[in-house]
């Protein structure tokens, strides 16, 4: 399944090398414009994650041109969900050609469905980070970012419909891991670097208390 994307992982990956002891998965959940993208930066510094953004995975696929691209565009276009078969196609093919064994998954799973496919054929994760944040302040982020971001999504219209699909589709995710005691949730209202010093505490903890993270990697 491998050459059916025109993947271009690298783009989509960052990874500080560090020596990977065990296969370890952090889900970064949180509405569109609550800051993952800019968190995870700061964390692939701090803990030497390798960071997956599936995103960025998604779009590099529009920007391929291909069938599959031109059908992922037009979801994102209509703030909809990719089908799971081929975002965790996508995110197997990046973990994959990463190298590495400890994950920041940016902005998946999106849905119930997507949560349980990565953990039957993935692996579970050590800890779930939810970025919490207004919907007042994801909109103004969002509509700044689309003055320079030339996304297709960062438009008000699209922006609603985006919001919709994450109550929807996304916050029973988050519903899902507080009752798994992985969760921790941090308030994204302020600056970043404010912001990150709760996250890094959050990882903190959760270095000190490790989570069961029986997991496999992704088959070769």
């Amino acid at each position: 399944m491998k050459e059916m994307f025109n993947l271009e992982a690298r783009s989509a990956l960052v990874h500080k090398k560090h020596d990977c002891n065990k296969i370890e998965y952090v889900f970064i959940l949180g509405g569109p414009g609550c800051g993952k993208g800019t968190q995870c930066k700061h964390m692939v510094r701090d803990f030497g994650y390798t960071h997956i953004s599936t995103g960025d995975l998604l779009r590099n696929e529009v920007k391929s041109g291909t069938k599959m691209g031109k059908e992922i565009d037009e979801i994102m276009r209509s703030g909809g969900l990719v089908p799971n078969n081929i975002t965790i196609t996508l995110l197997e093919n990046a973990m994959r050609q990463s190298g590495c064994k400890h994950f920041l998954i940016d902005g998946y799973p999106r849905s119930l469905e997507q949560a349980h496919a990565f953990e039957e054929k993935i692996g579970h994760p050590g800890v779930v980070l939810y970025l919490h944040c207004s919907t007042s302040t994801m909109e103004k982020r969002l509509l700044e970012r689309g003055k320079t971001s030339k996304r297709a999504d960062d438009n008000a219209e699209v922006i609603k419909l985006r919001f919709e699909t994450f109550q929807k589709e996304s916050k029973p995710v988050v519903d899902f891991y507080k009752g798994t005691k992985k969760l921790k949730e941090v308030s994204a209202e302020k600056d970043p670097e404010t912001v990150y010093k709760h996250v890094k505490q959050a990882l903190l903890e959760t270095v000190e208390k490790p989570a069961d993270t029986a997991s496999h990697p992704p088959a070769k």
